[in-house]
């Protein structure tokens, strides 16, 4: 059974109203990085990317972050060398922030170089942390039961989150 829990249209919203945060913070920046975890993660980085474009000035770079999220220890790749995003501002883009897992593991990633500022967004904030991290940037924070999972789809007209 499928709880839908954030609509196409609702998804569009917290998108723009994410990218409006993320020009508040970094508006004294010239240049930010987006940094999108692989597949549904990156997707967002995009469309936020998108955004950013169209309601500020900012040099948006993107960037894809290879991990895998059922074995994070796993070697992390980025589409962009370190040298790129080092001493720059990013931000680190997953749809869901389930246990933490794969945002703790992306920022240590992050860390091995020296950074100007780092935040971290979220469509989905599910409250049910393993790890000490946080999203800076989230759409919907939503308290769930631990046997409860929630799916981010990206379509080009009919974008939808839901519970099962």
């Amino acid at each position: 059974m499928q709880n839908i829990i954030l609509t196409h249209q609702e998804i569009e919203h917290k998108i723009k109203r994410i990218s409006y945060q993320i020009f508040e913070t970094f508006v004294d920046e010239k240049e930010v990085i987006i940094a999108g975890i692989t597949k549904n993660g990156y997707i967002l980085a995009e469309k936020i990317a998108f955004e950013l474009k169209k309601i500020s000035d900012l040099n948006v770079i993107l960037c894809e972050v290879h991990l895998n999220k059922q074995n994070p220890q796993e070697a992390i790749t980025t589409s962009i060398s370190s040298s790129v995003y080092a001493n720059k501002s990013i931000i680190l883009v997953d749809d869901v922030l389930n246990s933490g897992t794969t945002l703790i593991y992306g920022v240590k990633h992050f860390l091995e170089v020296p950074l100007r500022k780092f935040k971290t967004a979220v469509l989905v904030d599910r409250n049910h942390k393993k790890y000490p991290v946080k999203a800076d940037f989230k759409g919907l924070s939503l308290s769930t039961s631990l046997q409860e999972h929630i799916h981010v789809v990206f379509e080009e007209e009919n974008s939808y989150a839901y519970l099962s």
